[in-house]
């Protein structure tokens, strides 16, 4: 039967997970219109950054829209090749002589977290980065760029590959963990109400084992007291034939009594119908002899119990027992019962283990399953659950079968349980917590370290600028020392090779400067020549990179 309902669970979660007919059709349809709209809206970043150039070539519009048709639709399987795709575009955009940066970063920004959300290739993402990375500088180094060109390079370009793919895989990370979470909830409720059904079906097995033993030993005694007046003298011929059918009948109600038994026992039971039932005290004495510290402690006076109720107390007790030497080995216990107002209450406590506290109510523990149902079925209330470092079974019950039900065990002292669900998801929560601090540590562990360059590289473009009105009002044929109050604090550094190498009169040194303080566009260069000291000339050099 078990084998049959895993099967048939099996098959109705597959016919509940298989997609429509229909909703196998819309699933493409959907994803070809989200990647159109993904394609639309990159295609019109791109124009946008080249509104700025008055006749942008054909192959300028045309070349970067053929590559995002393909690299949009790529990045849900090769999410390694539409990075590539679209980086270089960024790299063909180095070459650009007015500025280094444009509209495709943004493209490359949304492939790099495209690439993390959908968990990357076979390759190593970080690998992945790092080789458009190293395709860029090589761009670089081959263009002869200006720093500026190097600047975007080395910042701008690895904040787009490296930060959106940092936030796409902690979005994967989040999704997998809730897509995993809710799996797991269904599974451990299938396998809670798996275990449940079987224990409340033991246990009634077990109830109609006790039933009877019970009311067979009294079916057992009208029959002997039936035979007994089936010899007396004093009966008539009609009435001893009476006592002969009801004894017949009676025995023939404990036989059947016996086969209904036998056929709902588990295989597992053990011991006869009609056994007879040890009491808590030699259970109790069993569990002593074989090295467990028990304690037994009785209040108020003991009233006659039902069968039902004896046996329940006695089930109380055994299965705290058990579960104290499973779980809580070298624990001792101590169980208390009291009688009181025509109930009886079973409190069974195992303190600390010496391995340390309890973690928590074993989940798909199936045996207390079954005394909450032998419980409730008799009127009663039962709570489980962890006590100061141990645990605490409670048991309350009325003592005659039919009598008014007790109130729910609740007690003030008892500690409130922590699932074991509640620590896993804590643990989950502080798995997916690292990785969102990571996905802002590790950018801006980059940015620290990029950030003194920067500002260094700032400050000589900025402390190199000669104004114009200054310029200006340089004249040739002066001494340095009659303008050197106009001239900026330091010389530009890093002039292209064009402007250092533009012709000039022999034996003369110069000097540059930038025109403007724009750290991003590319600025005219000022060029000072001097001889002996003295201004001989000054030009207004293209600052654009030589691609020679």
């Amino acid at each position: 039967m078990t084998c049959l309902n895993a099967m048939a669970e099996r098959t109705a979660r597959k016919e509940q997970s298989a997609p429509a007919p229909s909703s196998r059709t819309a699933l493409p349809l959907r994803t070809a219109l989200r990647d159109a709209a993904l394609w639309a809206v990159l295609a019109a970043a791109g124009f946008a950054g080249l509104s700025d150039r008055a006749q942008p070539s054909l192959v300028l519009l045309l070349l970067p829209t053929l590559v995002l048709a393909g690299a949009v639709p790529a990045s849900r399987r090769w999410p390694a090749a539409a990075v590539f795709a679209v980086n270089g575009l960024c790299a063909v955009g180095l070459a650009n002589g007015s500025s280094p940066g444009n509209a495709y970063a943004v493209a490359l920004a949304v492939m790099t977290y495209l690439m993390g959300v959908r968990g990357g290739s076979r390759l190593n993402p970080l690998l992945v980065l790092a080789a458009c990375l190293a395709v860029d500088l090589a761009v670089c180094a081959v263009l002869r760029v200006g720093p500026v060109w190097w600047f975007y390079t080395v910042t701008m370009l690895p904040l787009a590959l490296l930060v959106p793919w940092l936030i796409g895989r902690y979005q994967q990370a989040r999704r997998s963990l809730v897509r995993g979470g809710w799996q797991l909830a269904r599974s451990l409720e299938e396998q809670q109400r798996f275990t449940a059904e079987q224990a409340r079906l033991r246990e009634r097995t077990r109830i109609a084992s006790d039933m009877h033993d019970s009311l067979g030993h009294v079916l057992s005694l009208i029959a002997l007291r039936a035979g007994a007046l089936e010899l007396s003298p004093t009966l008539s011929d009609q009435d001893r034939e009476d006592v002969v059918e009801l004894r017949k009948t009676v025995s023939e109600a404990v036989e059947a009594l016996r086969e209904t038994v036998t056929v709902l026992r588990d295989n597992g039971e053990s011991g006869p119908a009609g056994t007879a039932v040890e009491s808590v005290e030699e259970l109790l004495e069993r569990a002593g002899a074989s090295g467990m510290a028990v304690e037994l402690d009785r209040s108020g006076e003991s009233p006659a119990l039902s069968a039902l109720v004896g046996r329940a107390v006695y089930r109380v007790v055994q299965e705290s027992l058990t579960n104290a030497t499973k779980h809580a080995p070298g624990s001792a216990v101590r169980v208390r019962i009291s009688h009181a107002r025509g109930s009886t209450e079973v409190r069974v406590t195992n303190s600390t283990p010496p391995s340390g506290p309890l973690p928590g109510i074993v989940p798909g523990n199936r045996g207390l399953d079954g005394l909450r149902e032998r419980v409730t079925a008799l009127g009663g209330a039962l709570d489980a659950r962890p006590f100061e470092g141990g645990f605490r079974v409670t048991a309350r019950m009325p003592d005659r079968v039919g009598a008014t039900p007790v109130a729910s065990v609740t007690p003030q002292e008892v500690e409130p349980p922590r699932a074991e669900s509640d620590r896993r998801l804590g643990a989950a929560r502080r798995t997916a917590s690292l990785r969102f601090a990571a996905a802002f540590a590790v950018p801006a562990a980059v940015a620290l370290s990029v950030l003194p360059a920067a500002a260094y590289l700032s400050y000589q473009l900025s402390s190199s600028v000669l104004r114009p009105t200054d310029f200006s009002a340089i004249r040739t044929g002066q001494q340095r020392a009659e303008f050197a109050g106009r001239l900026p604090g330091q010389e530009y550094p890093y002039p292209p090779e064009s402007v250092r190498s533009a012709s000039r009169e022999p034996g003369t040194s110069c000097a540059f400067y930038r025109s403007n303080g724009n750290l991003l566009d590319q600025v005219d260069i000022y060029r000072l020549c001097y001889s002996g000291g003295r201004l001989v000339s000054k030009d207004v050099l293209p600052g654009g990179p030589s691609t020679s």
